[in-house]
C-alpha cells in the first residue's frame, strides 16, 4: 500500500499494490436487487440464473427418480401378507408381550384401575373401554370378509388352511357385557392376552414332571388335572405382586379355562383371526386398597423378567373403593 498526493487538490490518495487489499466498495440493498451499470440480479446475470435454475431442476428430478426407483424396488421385496424380516431377524423378536384390559385411555393413569363399586358413572367408562374392545369378538360383521372364515376348534379339530379358530363368547359366563363383566359386584373381570408375533409357535408345559420351580403350586396342580392332549397351552398366572398383596387379592378365576390353546398358533394374518382371551375374574379382593397384580405368561420359550425391564407378563393395579 502506497499514498500519493492529488496535484489539484493536494489530498492524499492511497493506492494498493495488491488488488486484494482493496477493500470491497459497499452496495445499497437496491443495488444488490439489481445493478443497472452490470445488468445483474443479485449479483448474477439473467443467463447465469437460468445455467442455475436449470441445473437444479435437473439435478433434483434425477435425484428423484433415483429415489422413486429405490421405493419402488423396496416395495417389491414387501407384502402384506407376512412381514420380511421375522422372529430372531425382526425387531419384535421370538418373546411375546403380555397385555391386559382395560386400560385407561389417560395415560396419567397408567396400569390403575379404580372405580367404585356402587357408583355406576364411575364403572362406566371401564365397561365401555372393554365392550369397544370385544366388539370384534362378539360382531363378526366387524371381521373382514365377516368373520366366514371363522370355525370352531379343539384339540382334535384345529381350523383348516385359510381359516381361523372362533374365540367362543358364549363361555366368559359373568365376563360379558350383560352382566357388565362384573364390575358392579366388586369382582371384575380382567382379558388378559399375548401380543402377537407373525409365526410364532409356543413350546409348551405340557409334561408335569418338567414344570418349573417357580411356576405356583396352584397352577402346577391344574396342570396336573388336565388331560394329556390339552395341556398343550399357554398357561396364565395372575398373583399379587408382593405378600400383602396375594393376601388382598383374594381367589382367582379363569375363564373359559387357564391357557391359551395350541389351535390358536402360529398366528399368520390370515383375515378374521382374533387373538385368544382369557378372562381373569378376581372374585373378592380388597376394598379400599390398591391391590398390585402380576399376570405371567407360561411357556418355555417365553422369557420372564419383573421389574422395569419386564418380559413375559404384565403388571396392573387395582382399587376397588
Amino acid at each position: 500500500m502506497a499514498s500519493s498526493k492529488d496535484k489539484n487538490n493536494g489530498m492524499s490518495q492511497v493506492t494498493y499494490e495488491f488488488p486484494y487489499m482493496r477493500q470491497p466498495e459497499k452496495k445499497s440493498l437496491g443495488k444488490f436487487i439489481y445493478d443497472k451499470e452490470k445488468g445483474t440480479f443479485m449479483s448474477r446475470t439473467p443467463s447465469s440464473w437460468a445455467k442455475i435454475l436449470i441445473f437444479y431442476a435437473i439435478f433434483y428430478t434425477v435425484l428423484a427418480a433415483l429415489f422413486a426407483i429405490c421405493l419402488q424396488v423396496l416395495f417389491y421385496t414387501l407384502t402384506y401378507e407376512y412381514p420380511k424380516w421375522q422372529l430372531d431377524r425382526s425387531l419384535i423378536g421370538t418373546n411375546p408381550g403380555v397385555g391386559f384390559r382395560p386400560i385407561s385411555d389417560d395415560t396419567t393413569q397408567g396400569s390403575l384401575i379404580w372405580y367404585k363399586a356402587s357408583d355406576t358413572e364411575s364403572i362406566r367408562p371401564w365397561t365401555k373401554l372393554l365392550d369397544d374392545y370385544l366388539a370384534p369378538y362378539r360382531n363378526k360383521s366387524l371381521l373382514p370378509g365377516g368373520g366366514k372364515n371363522q370355525v370352531i376348534c379343539d384339540y382334535d379339530s384345529p381350523a383348516r388352511p385359510g381359516h381361523v379358530c372362533a374365540v367362543e363368547v358364549s363361555t366368559w359366563g359373568e365376563c360379558t357385557s350383560e352382566n357388565g363383566y362384573s364390575f358392579n359386584k366388586s369382582s371384575p373381570c380382567i382379558f388378559v392376552k399375548l401380543n402377537r408375533i407373525f409365526n410364532w409357535v409356543p413350546e409348551y408345559y405340557d409334561d408335569v414332571n418338567d414344570l418349573p420351580e417357580d411356576m405356583p403350586e396352584d397352577l402346577k396342580e391344574h396342570i396336573n388335572n388336565v388331560p394329556a392332549k390339552e395341556r398343550k397351552q399357554v398357561w396364565i398366572s395372575c398373583q399379587g405382586e408382593h405378600p400383602s398383596d396375594r393376601e388382598a387379592i383374594g381367589p382367582v378365576k379363569y375363564i373359559p379355562q387357564r391357557g391359551m390353546a395350541a389351535y390358536y398358533y402360529p398366528f399368520t394374518n390370515i383375515p378374521g383371526y382374533l387373538s385368544p382371551l382369557i378372562a381373569v375374574q378376581l372374585e373378592r379382593p380388597k376394598l379400599n386398597r390398591v391391590i398390585n397384580i402380576e399376570c405371567r405368561a407360561w411357556a418355555k420359550n417365553i422369557q420372564y423378567q419383573g421389574g422395569r425391564e419386564r418380559t413375559g407378563s404384565v403388571h396392573l393395579e387395582l382399587m376397588i373403593d
